[in-house]
């Protein structure tokens, strides 16, 4: 019987993910119409992807015989319980599990009582004032972070973002009631997601993402901005040591988790001691997704149902070309965007690049940017350079009323990093 996969999900990510299960059935379920997914889905059905009572009577109607749980939203609400107990297979964790990135406090106290030592010194408090009272008194910058889920805008980072004077102000004037306070990691960040199933750990390749909104790493955080990828496992500014260090961490966490299935994506920071963790993530990232699948050659629909019928995972088979990717978001993003700009471009798949769809609104005479990320277009090549060049070409004839970082995945940004790697390995 050929499968029929539920997918959960209707932004940038989960369009990466249809695109990866395009030789299978595959039956969408999100809150928005996302007009890459309609393309490759039979079906797609507007709803909550919270509402897990919704969630299982689609899965139940379409006969769906595995589940992709794209948004962390969703694990954190239950979806794969449910999906479980209605005998549908999800590949990714339950939500006791999908704590470990929702609650940030749980996820710092699991690391502590595990000794997973690669993390930064922390405390947690259950309202703002006694984490006021720490902040003013510790010594050196720190990481602000609410408990839990901010769709990765919370954090800020004292010393980088704001002064001390600033974060308390932050935390007073927030609606996040309960913080996590942690040590300032120095270094750059990386991200390695691993395929998990079965006592099986697949890692992928690692990727830079881009967080803050203008060039240079300026301005606020957003949901992602851009990110890149190189031909192999290691990023420029990291050595293949360096890289293994990161999976084993994770490795050690899936062992500590115990019967842990889905993706479990690792938000490192490289320091002079190596790899750290800032943030375990239960799920795909968006962008990271679409930097990992498109060059993906082991059957992603092998993985699932690997994973469901109770099988080690199949040995993960890459490309070998770097990728570049560089979000569309709307003018103001996302600060105060502005919604409503047409989106004109096009792309060549002939060219090597991709585009993915996030928030769109689609309208009689086309489609238009909503107040959230827009559309991504990925560039692959032989080459970082290669890849960045071929984003950007694909970018060319974006309209009025759009923002993109532009030095994504350019050399000059990309020495940078090395120079910056080899200024704190010195220190």
């Amino acid at each position: 019987m050929k499968e029929r996969v539920l997918l959960v999900g209707g932004g940038g990510r989960e369009h990466a993910i249809a695109r990866a299960l395009a030789d299978t059935t595959v039956y969408g379920f999100s809150s928005n119409r996302n007009p890459g997914i309609d393309s490759l889905a039979e079906t797609v059905h507007l709803g909550s992807e919270t509402d897990t009572d919704a969630i299982v009577d689609f899965a139940t109607e379409v006969d769906a015989t595995v589940a992709m749980i794209g948004p962390e939203a969703s694990l954190a609400a239950g979806v794969v319980d449910a999906l479980e107990d209605a005998g549908v297979y999800a590949f990714g964790p339950p939500a006791e599990m999908a704590r470990l990135e929702t609650d940030k406090a749980y996820q710092r106290e699991f690391m502590a009582e595990q000794g997973i030592d690669a993390r930064p010194a922390f405390e947690t408090f259950g309202n703002p004032e006694p984490a006021i009272d720490y902040l003013e008194s510790v010594d050196g910058d720190v990481a602000v972070k609410p408990r839990g889920l901010t769709g990765g805008k919370g954090v800020r980072v004292t010393g980088d973002q704001l002064s001390k004077t600033e974060a308390t102000v932050y935390i007073r004037e927030s609606d996040y009631k309960e913080w996590v306070i942690e040590e300032r990691l120095v270094g750059e960040e990386f991200t390695v997601q691993a395929f998990v199933a079965n006592d099986t750990v697949r890692p992928t390749l690692a990727v830079q993402d881009h967080k803050r909104a203008y060039e240079g790493d300026e301005g606020p955080n957003t949901g992602g901005m851009g990110s890149y990828s190189d031909t192999g496992p290691v990023l420029p500014f990291m050595t293949r040591e360096e890289y293994e260090a990161a999976v084993e961490i994770l490795e050690e966490t899936v062992e500590a988790l115990g019967d842990y299935r889905g993706v479990l994506y690792g938000q490192f920071m490289l320091t002079s001691e190596g790899p750290k963790v800032i943030e375990y993530n239960v799920r795909f990232g968006d962008p990271e997704a679409m930097n990992t699948l498109p060059v993906l050659e082991t059957d992603f629909l092998d993985v699932l149902t690997a994973a469901r019928n109770g099988s080690s995972l199949p040995a993960l088979e890459f490309s070998g070309q770097a990728t570049v990717c560089k979000y569309a978001v709307p003018s103001g993003y996302p600060v105060d965007p502005d919604a409503g700009a047409k989106i004109t471009v096009e792309v060549n798949e002939a060219t090597e690049t991709d585009r993915y769809y996030a928030s769109v609104d689609e309208q009689e005479d086309g489609l238009y940017t909503t107040t959230s990320r827009s559309f991504a277009v990925l560039g692959r090549g032989e080459s970082i350079v290669k890849a960045e060049s071929r984003a950007e070409a694909a970018l060319v004839d974006v309209g009025e009323g759009f923002h993109i970082r532009h030095d994504i995945g350019t050399d000059e940004l990309v020495e940078s990093r090395i120079d910056h790697m080899e200024t704190i390995r010195g220190m």
